[in-house]
């Protein structure tokens, strides 16, 4: 007899002697009772639920599970400590592929982002996510790796200044996928990852209970890798390319500082207000190299900005852009793959909301938290640093990717949100 719980889906509703509940048992197993608002998130509680009373093993049993009920029962029931557990039904309306590409690719993004910042390193996240993608296309995968003194050679600045402070160097990673056989084929899209694998803020340090979670801040790098691999399991077939923007943001005598003034490659001169604003830092090297590729679409996804997770909370991602219809397109893909997200405010003049009297802008304002809109203003920022006026180019602020401590319907650590719209993006779009 199989030691693994039995979990049927139902639409009746519980015996009254359970009460309102979305979950009641009996001596065959687990019942979980669809309710007729938020059907998916109830299952996902329900499976959090099994999973806080100690159950680790469960069978998915009955034809009334779907693909994506299957799915947010998985993503409720999994934890930083397990993330196997849950066999899935074969039933006609389950595709069990698309099961196990989902999964494959939420395993990656979630070892990587709860690992600690003493095992992903910015070397060691480039490389594993090079390592992913090249498993699931070893003839159509090339990248390189550009660490250290090398990335002022090839004038990423932005890299090498927030990294320089730490022993382990930064890197660039510059991953190429291309499914066509032909090295001269256009590159259809281009995506950019803020990899910071730990954040200490740098010279504005952050407070210990700020600091504490702060090997998620590389969560950005984690969803664009994850949503490419999902997409190639999808059958994309068009070129895309990776940049992975990887760096420890720590203290030491050769740590950037505030005051600093950094020139970028494409002539923008940044005064230094804030060295905890870093990832806009890095991901402005990202951007420039995906601009130079001449990719129509670039995604860039990072864990950017407090702003973001003030002003939509933890279960939306914001959305940023200059390309109007595209934002808009990207906030459609996402509730199409069950992924919430919401567009904030980007116009041109936000470049202008962080001025400098030395440079040609500021990464920040003295403000906490950069002042009034500081998620706008980081998008801003960005947008110096992308061409074709930021045509085709939009950005992902993960307020929903990471959760600090288990709730209701997630554990504690990554979520994954993100992914999802990241591959939607890139099938429909390319």
């Amino acid at each position: 007899m199989s030691e693994k719980m039995i979990v049927r889906l139902t639409e009746q509703a519980p015996a009254a002697h359970w009460g309102k509940v979305n979950l009641s048992f009996d001596n065959s197993g687990a019942f979980v009772h669809l309710s007729e608002s938020e059907t998916l998130k109830h299952v996902q509680k329900s499976a959090r639920a099994l999973a806080g009373q100690g159950i680790s093993d469960v069978i998915l049993e009955g034809d009334a599970w779907c693909t994506e009920s299957q799915w947010a029962f998985y993503q409720g029931f999994v934890s930083p400590k397990a993330q196997d557990g849950v066999t899935f039904v074969d039933n006609s309306q389950s595709d069990l592929k698309e099961l196990a590409n989902l999964k494959a690719s939420a395993v990656f993004a979630r070892n990587v982002i709860n690992g600690s910042a003493e095992d992903i390193n910015p070397e060691s996240l480039a490389e594993k996510a090079a390592e992913f993608i090249q498993s699931l296309a070893p003839e159509h995968v090339s990248y390189q790796i550009i660490k250290g003194d090398a990335l002022l050679e090839a004038q990423w600045i932005g890299i090498h200044s927030v990294g320089r402070g730490s022993d382990r160097k930064p890197v660039l990673l510059e991953l190429d996928y291309n499914p066509t056989g032909d090295e001269n084929a256009p590159v259809s899209a281009a995506l950019v990852g803020k990899g910071i694998t730990f954040d200490s803020g740098g010279y504005s340090i952050k407070a210990s209970e700020g600091m504490a979670t702060m090997k998620c801040d590389m969560g950005g790098a984690a969803t664009v890798t994850a949503g490419l691999a999902l997409a190639i399991n999808r059958g994309i077939d068009k070129r895309i390319k990776l940049f992975l923007c990887c760096a420890e943001n720590l203290i030491s005598g050769n740590a950037y500082k505030l005051g600093d003034i950094l020139t970028y490659k494409n002539g923008t001169t940044v005064e230094i207000l804030n060295t905890d604003a870093e990832g806009r830092l890095v991901l402005a090297d990202g951007l420039m190299a995906a601009s130079e590729t001449g990719a129509p679409l670039i995604i860039d996804a990072a864990t950017l900005t407090g702003a973001a997770l003030m002003a939509v909370g933890q279960d939306y991602n914001a959305l940023f852009g200059l390309d109007k219809s595209l934002v808009r397109e990207v906030e459609s893909f996402a509730a199409d793959e069950f992924e919430a997200a919401w567009p904030l405010p980007l116009e041109k003049w936000h470049q202008d909301k962080c001025p400098s009297p030395y440079a040609d802008t500021a990464n920040s304002r003295s403000q906490k938290g950069g002042g009034f809109g500081g998620a706008s203003n980081a998008a801003g920022f960005l947008s110096r640093f992308v061409g074709n006026e930021g045509q085709g180019w939009v950005h992902i602020d993960l307020a929903a990717c990471f959760e600090n401590s288990a709730g209701s319907q997630w554990s504690a650590g990554a979520t994954t949100l993100g992914m999802r719209t990241v591959a939607r993006t890139l099938l429909e779009k390319v």
